[in-house]
């Protein structure tokens, strides 16, 4: 049985679904909010949904925030999903001004924040859409261009260019997946995207560190 793979429980993430995508796959979750499991997992996903300062907020009370930061630094491999995507940013201005956890640099910003979204563009974005392969990276190993995946958010994260691994449109581009070094991460929900979704979590179960 393979090493189970560590899932941060801050009371933000979709944890039900996370564990049942990997128990698919054959993985066993570790669901954990303590620093001490965080600092030593092998493999380690941050999932989640809601608010960004909430969320940082309930980081920040579980002593969770430089452990993470931590193990982005250490080469071993991270995946973030939805908001935790976002929180690797350096900060949010999602209903306020927040410090995000400064992994990679960047802000997360809500869709058309300065103007009107073109007719028939709803805000949140959900469902199925597609995405535009930038980079053949790890993570995305034999996802073909194109391939649906499945959306729920209204903000979106803008990382470096040469951390953008796949893009969508939804009125406007934006980065759908990011991958830089041993950090992997992606604005919609492996867990809830069928057999391609299986395939990004596969990817990432089978990474070794850097």
């Amino acid at each position: 049985m393979p090493e189970p793979i560590a899932v941060v429980d801050y009371g933000m993430g979709n944890l039900a679904s996370v564990a049942k995508a990997l128990a698919r796959l054959g993985y066993e979750a570790r669901l954990t909010s303590d620093a001490q499991t965080v600092s030593r997992a092998e493999k380690l996903i941050l999932p989640g949904v809601g608010a960004f300062g909430a969320a940082m907020a309930n980081l920040r009370k579980l002593d969770l925030v430089e452990p993470l930061q931590e193990y982005c630094a250490s080469g071993r491999p991270f995946l973030g999903i939805c908001l935790g995507m976002q929180l690797l940013m350096t900060r949010s201005d999602e209903l306020g001004d927040w410090d995000g956890l400064g992994v990679i640099p960047g802000e997360v910003s809500m869709f058309f924040k300065d103007s009107t979204p073109p007719l028939g563009i709803k805000i949140p974005h959900i469902g199925w859409n597609s995405l535009e392969i930038v980079r053949n990276t790890a993570l995305l190993r034999g996802i073909q261009d194109n391939a649906n995946v499945y959306f729920v958010h209204s903000y979106h994260a803008n990382p470096p260019a040469d951390a953008i691994a796949a893009t969508c449109t939804h009125g406007q581009t934006f980065c759908a997946a990011l991958s830089l070094d041993n950090i992997h991460a992606a604005q919609f929900h492996p867990e809830k995207s069928g057999a391609v979704g299986l395939r990004i979590l596969r990817n990432f179960c089978e990474m070794q560190p850097q």
